[in-house]
């Protein structure tokens, strides 16, 4: 491959612009021909520089991307069984709330039927959401909210059911052992929701 080497520019050869790298390492002005539209830093921007090689701060992009109160982030919808295994997946923008993304995450379960009781916790507590289950006869086991003015329309007996809801949070343990889902990599929503769905199979194959 050495006689073809000539033919290459710096432009296109990106090894070859770090060939006049120095001792400290410091990337020289000839790598920015690599680049088509190369830009320089405006003024007042942030600059860093990690172990010599500088780099310029960007936003996080990417589908299914959306606002909270804690920043940015996506959300990850998970249906188990009352063993823990997981039975749906579905990941969304971290903007909408939860009573919104339930019935959707019901309609992608593995199962041939729906489940006759849903425990969620009081962020599902939502009376339209609760007849819309019960036409599909699903129960819904949450506590109401603190804040709710409504009567209760669910007493103590059905809540002792809720006791059960620590094998969702420990299911939710058993993905985030997987760090490819504890921080999102993938700038394509298909690929992280792929990437989720594959710590789901091999959390079946470990605990059937």
């Amino acid at each position: 491959m050495e006689r073809f080497t000539n033919i290459f520019t710096i432009a296109q050869h990106l090894l070859a612009s770090f060939q006049g790298m120095d001792r400290r390492r410091c990337v020289p002005g000839s790598v920015a021909a690599i680049t088509r539209t190369p830009r320089s830093p405006e003024a007042g921007s942030l600059v860093g520089s990690v172990r010599g090689w500088h780099i310029l701060p960007c936003k996080k992009r990417g589908a299914d991307v959306g606002k909270t109160k804690r920043g940015k982030g996506t959300k990850l919808m998970l249906l188990v069984d009352g063993n823990g295994l997981p039975l749906a997946l579905d990941r969304t923008s971290a903007s909408p709330a939860e009573v919104k993304l339930i019935e959707s995450l019901l309609d992608q379960r593995i199962l041939p039927r729906d489940p006759d009781r849903l425990i969620y916790d009081r962020a599902a507590d939502s009376d339209p959401l609760r007849t819309q289950l019960a036409e599909r006869k699903i129960e819904l086991i949450c506590p109401h909210r603190k804040n709710r003015v409504k009567p209760a329309t669910q007493d103590g007996r059905a809540l002792r059911r809720y006791q059960r809801r620590w094998k969702v949070e420990r299911t939710i343990s058993w993905l985030f052992n997987f760090r490819r889902l504890v921080v999102r990599y993938e700038r394509y929503s298909h690929l992280f929701l792929g990437f989720a769905q594959l710590a789901c199979v091999f959390t079946l194959l470990n605990k059937l």
